[in-house]
């Protein structure tokens, strides 16, 4: 008769929000999906009325992130902001999962995508992907990348593949650190999402030498895609979205949605995110969860074309 009222009922009950609300992230604080949804984030809690708080829980291939997320209380206090990494890559990448990305998940809304390119590190003796190949080619073992997201497990595994080079994998539990690593010259490259790489490219601690992209991206268009560069059956693009746990009551997502659309297809905000080197645009949850579906039969192939293994 006093048992206690679920998160959901009451938020039913009440007015939503009226208190803090946290974005559950799978990446640690300076990754490309930490910098932009930091950004939203601003716009959102005041559209909102209630603050907002990011909690960066990397580890294990953003599984962390996405257990704790999936059994937070769906009553709209915790949100899930992610990417491919744990909603496409994941089920074919680990033996074990702990949760699932289409039953654990109310999608709310897509913002956007992150293009990622190749950079390696100034030393190493090639300007292009074709010298890079045959750099790869003549010294076996010798050419290492770094991972720390799917989308650079995926990318450099498929490069190895496609390319015919042999290269050794260094993963890392998020890309800064991974980064650094190859800016170190303790790795010789890495896939890296164009936000995080940038900088470091303009200021001459990497060398960039193309995008995952089928195409070039307008956001660096002077870079090759690297399937221009000589790398068949090459595209690789890393989204990111918003998901409450599942059973959240619908009007939650609904306002949600309506609130996240308003903020990334705002001219500025998309110019602001686009110069970070996110490709910033949204869509209603229903065409989320579509994409969802779509992206893990789209990875399940990538990753068994790459012959990549589950962990």
């Amino acid at each position: 008769m006093f048992a206690p009222i679920s998160g959901a009922a009451l938020a039913q009950g009440v007015a939503w929000p009226n208190r803090t609300i946290t974005l559950v992230l799978p990446f640690a604080a300076g990754s490309g999906t930490d910098t932009t949804t930091r950004i939203i984030s601003q716009h959102l809690s005041a559209a909102l009325g209630v603050g907002i708080v990011i909690d960066n829980k990397p580890g294990a291939n953003g599984m962390i992130a996405a257990t704790y997320a999936a059994r937070a209380a769906p009553d709209g206090y915790t949100l899930f902001v992610t990417t491919n990494t744990t909603h496409s890559a994941n089920p074919y990448l680990l033996k074990t999962l702990t949760y699932d990305p289409v039953k654990d998940f109310a999608p709310i809304a897509r913002t956007g995508d992150l293009p990622f390119m190749l950079v390696v590190h100034p030393d190493l003796p090639a300007k292009t992907v074709a010298e890079l190949v045959a750099y790869g080619r003549a010294n076996p073992g010798k050419l290492t990348y770094a991972s720390g997201s799917s989308s650079s497990i995926v990318s450099g595994a498929t490069f190895a593949h496609n390319a015919g080079i042999d290269m050794l994998h260094v993963p890392y539990k998020s890309s800064p650190p991974a980064l650094n690593d190859v800016i170190g010259g303790r790795i010789s490259m890495i896939f890296i999402d164009v936000l995080t790489g940038l900088p470091h490219v303009k200021g001459n601690a990497l060398r960039a030498l193309a995008v995952t992209t089928r195409e070039r991206s307008p956001l660096v268009p002077e870079l090759p895609s690297m399937q221009e560069a000589g790398v068949p059956d090459f595209d690789i693009t890393s989204w990111q979205g918003y998901f409450a746990p599942a059973n959240t009551p619908k009007e939650i997502v609904t306002r949600l949605n309506a609130e996240i659309r308003k903020i990334v297809e705002n001219p500025a905000i998309k110019a602001q995110l686009a110069t970070l080197g996110m490709d910033a645009f949204s869509g209603t949850p229903e065409q989320l969860g579509a994409f969802v579906g779509d992206q893990l039969v789209l990875w399940e192939k990538l990753i068994r074309n790459a012959g990549i293994e589950k962990q």
